[in-house]
């Protein structure tokens, strides 16, 4: 593990634990396996290892350590940039794995609130929930330039029950507005847009030119 060979390393701890099933150190192999998987990124295998450590030994002292590989290895798991480039429809994406990071880090913090990998995942939480939140104002956006106009206005109007703390809000009511005066909804675009002055007096969406033309690609930009 130490020099850098965790496809070995990996192997060796799998041996470790088949040969010696009970006690420490096959516990403590089945932790360093997370890792080890992690550094391959087989992150199926880590999340994997991680919730079987987690079932088989709750109270163990190293299992808040379990919880923080297994979000961390959801919280990588996702295609990354280069996956908003493939040729899946947008409406397809699929972000189980940021929201199945962000339910793992809360589960840590929850249980183990001092342990040392609380305050990282406390962290990384803030950044999920704004991924998130961006993550469903994209597709809000998406669904409107399709012409999907009530499927645009119900993903802006979760983003703003679900994330009401987040920058997204902003858009979202913006193209709840507009999405509502697509539909012929006056007064309900009405609402929506005078949420909108009240809440960002400054924002741009108030502008005459303010559109919903983003580039399908930039999903969290």
């Amino acid at each position: 593990m130490l020099d850098g060979n965790y496809e070995k390393a990996a192997k060796l701890y799998e041996s470790l634990e088949s040969r010696y099933p009970y006690g420490a150190f096959s516990q403590q192999a089945q932790l360093e396996q997370i890792y080890a998987y992690y550094k391959q990124n087989e992150m199926a295998s880590a999340i994997s290892a991680a919730d079987r450590f987690i079932k088989a030994h709750p109270n163990h002292p190293g299992v808040d350590y379990a919880y923080y590989m297994k979000g961390l290895a959801n919280f990588n798991g996702d295609l990354g940039l280069l996956g908003m480039f493939d040729s899946h429809d947008l409406a397809e994406r699929d972000n189980k794995p940021t929201r199945e990071s962000f339910e793992t880090f809360r589960e840590l913090v929850t249980r183990y609130p001092n342990s040392r990998y609380a305050e990282d995942a406390r962290l990384r939480m803030g950044y999920l929930v704004n991924s998130m939140a961006q993550g469903d104002v994209s597709m809000a956006a998406y669904y409107y330039r399709r012409q999907a106009y009530l499927a645009a206005a119900n993903r802006a109007q979760d983003v703003v029950k679900t994330y009401p703390q987040t920058a997204a809000v902003e858009e979202a009511l913006f193209i709840m507005s507009k999405s509502y005066q697509a539909m012929g909804l006056k007064d309900l675009s009405n609402d929506a847009l005078r949420v909108l002055q009240k809440s960002f007096p400054n924002s741009r969406f108030l502008t005459g030119n303010a559109t919903i033309e983003r580039p399908w690609w930039r999903l969290f930009w």
